[in-house]
């Protein structure tokens, strides 16, 4: 007999479900920083060309996983929406077509990628001392890709349900194997070769591996996806109504690594070092930021949920927790990377320049994390909400509109430290006018309820 899929997001106290559901989120995303973290301090070891080289990578490597987010919180918005409706037939039609629709993204993507290694990375800054490392970094990473987009999706589709717990336990599942792999492969350990950067893709390449083989075995066991046969013409309805969401989505994510790698470039010109320095920054910054990508990525299944059934009030409350709780954590982070900003970035790197792009990086734009926060929180909503455009014309304007302008000024003004204000500039701006599109698009919603209930 097929199972009931039950809305469970659409009752109960926000604050607490909030953080019931954030939390083991949260733990999840910490595997995952934690598994980038390992791999730049072990990199780092090798030196600072190595790091640099990693670092020159983290952009492209970004671009491929925003497309597996954007396609996941697609499905994740359709799905949640149909959960609230009750719908479970739908529900499980636009998991499995999701994943028909992941097997073509990953060909593209695998392909596309191994023919554009070498012009990309030279068009980005990589010199003939790193595009080597870079080589043999991406060209296992892209074999892999397989493992970066599927689990994505299918966690995506658990996490729509309102379990938030299993799909974190598979990311950390992911980051214990990629930590024990990594000083193996890449060191050479043991019988294990020394593989340097290469080793650390292929650890990379393992530990996802691990996800997707449990997330599509507990997908099939929940009954969430569904074997059979089904036409052309229902298959590209599915693929509508996720891409609807999904090419936003995807896009808007896309455009945070793409201008990463503008800006990647603008740092480039300053050296080597202040590029690994620039890399190990952004890397702490995702610490920061991990606690709000989680309560963002919470709001699609509570929002796509309580929208389908109506609950429009219960969203609006959700976001306005959501708002405050970012800008009181910015506050708490910039104080601590005040005190050890230095400290962290000299566990990665040694070289005085590294040390010193670190803690200019973090001491400028640390204190906008709030706004950069309420972006992220309106983005998730608007896509949960079916508005994709909104989230996207945001990011588009906090990126391209100011960020870029601004930290091409900045570089030219006032050196490294310029580009970095821009970014801070960009964050505060923005994050003022998510507020504002949002509480407005919520209040309108609000305002058409009371008049179809008269």
């Amino acid at each position: 007999m097929t199972r009931k899929i039950k809305a469970n997001l659409t009752e109960g106290n926000i604050t607490k479900l909030l953080i019931r559901l954030t939390l083991p989120m949260m733990a999840g995303m910490i595997s995952m920083i934690i598994f980038n973290l390992v791999d730049t301090f072990y990199i780092g070891q090798l030196g600072k060309n190595e790091l640099a080289a990693m670092s020159f990578t983290f952009p492209v490597v970004m671009i491929v996983q925003s497309i597996a987010l954007g396609l996941g919180m697609g499905t994740s918005s359709v799905v949640s929406r149909a959960i609230g409706k009750g719908d479970s037939s739908k529900v499980r039609r636009l998991s499995t077509d999701a994943l028909f629709l992941a097997a073509i993204i990953v060909a593209v993507a695998a392909i596309t990628g191994e023919l554009t290694i070498e012009p990309l990375f030279t068009l980005m800054g990589a010199d003939s001392v790193t595009l080597p490392l870079i080589k043999e970094y991406m060209r296992i990473w892209y074999i892999g890709v397989i493992f970066v987009v599927f689990p994505m999706v299918g966690n995506n589709i658990i996490r729509a349900t309102g379990d938030m717990k299993t799909p974190a336990l598979l990311m950390a599942f992911a980051a214990i194997a990629n930590m024990i792999l990594d000083p193996f492969l890449i060191f050479g350990i043991g019988p294990f070769p020394a593989m340097g950067l290469a080793g650390g893709a292929l650890a990379t390449v393992i530990g996802r591996a691990f996800t997707l083989i449990f997330s599509l075995t507990i997908l099939i066991k929940r009954e969430l996806i569904s074997i059979k046969k089904i036409s052309l013409g229902e298959l590209f309805i599915s693929w509508k109504q996720i891409l609807f969401i999904g090419i936003p989505a995807a896009l808007t994510n896309i455009i945070t690594p793409l201008t990463m790698g503008v800006i990647t470039r603008m740092v480039s010109s300053f050296g080597t070092a202040a590029v690994a320095g620039f890399g190990v920054a952004t890397r702490l910054e995702m610490i920061v930021l991990m606690i709000v990508h989680s309560l963002a990525s919470v709001m699609v299944p509570f929002t796509g949920q309580n929208w389908g059934k109506g609950n429009i009030a219960r969203v609006s409350e959700a976001v306005i927790k959501g708002f405050k709780f970012s800008l009181i954590w910015s506050v708490i982070a910039f104080g601590g990377f005040m005190f050890t900003g230095s400290f962290m970035a000299g566990l990665f790197n040694k070289d005085p320049v590294v040390i010193t792009t670190v803690v200019s990086y973090l001491r400028i734009i640390a204190l906008t994390y709030g706004f950069q926060g309420m972006l992220l929180l309106a983005s998730s909503v608007l896509n949960a909400m079916g508005k994709p455009f909104h989230a996207i014309l945001l990011s588009l304007f906090r990126l391209l509109g100011l960020y870029i302008p601004l930290a091409l000024l900045g570089s030219n003004i006032f050196g490294l430290s310029g580009i970095f204000a821009g970014g801070a500039i960009a964050n505060f701006l923005t994050g003022i006018l998510a507020a504002v599109v949002i509480i407005k698009m919520i209040g309108k919603s609000l305002k058409q309820e009371t008049i179809d209930l008269q």
